[in-house]
């Protein structure tokens, strides 16, 4: 299970997805909206994608996953407007060993956030940005150019 939601994620699904006979842990990575971002107070995100690019990229990072260390991924991101509290993606592994399967899962996050084409745009009350690795765009316009984003 690799897709982007535009609506609440399930984390029942994505325990459903990964679990087997074989699998001695599972490992859920919830990540939450959180209310501050760069010292400033944030009242929500926004997040678009290319979509099926989007999936296809979280497929081979389960794939990439399933070679390495032999754990079962899903991931669930959300696209469209959260509020504070809120998750925006799910991420399960499950595999024999615990250590295999907190690898598995910190590695997901973080190859998301490389190579993934998801933009997050930043709410806060003195205005709205959108974010590029942990770079806020402030001096540039709200619009991103798309080919510059998929790095």
């Amino acid at each position: 299970m690799f897709e982007l939601w535009d609506k609440a994620l399930s984390l029942d699904a994505c325990l459903r997805a990964v679990q087997h006979a074989g699998a001695g842990a599972v490992v859920i990575f919830l990540g939450v909206v959180r209310n501050n971002s760069r010292g400033q107070s944030v009242n929500g995100l926004e997040y678009d994608a290319y979509k099926p690019m989007a999936e296809r990229k979280l497929r081979e990072i389960g794939e990439e996953i399933d070679r390495r260390w032999g754990a079962k991924c899903a991931i669930l991101h959300r696209v469209g407007r959260l509020a504070v509290g809120e998750v925006s993606v799910i991420i399960a592994a499950a595999a024999p060993h615990r250590a295999d399967a907190f690898e598995a899962c910190r590695y997901a996050i973080e190859r998301i956030k490389e190579v993934v084409p998801i933009w997050k745009k930043e709410f806060a009350e003195d205005g709205a940005w959108w974010i590029e690795g942990s770079t806020a765009l402030t001096d540039k316009p709200l619009i991103v150019n798309l080919q510059a984003s998929q790095r």
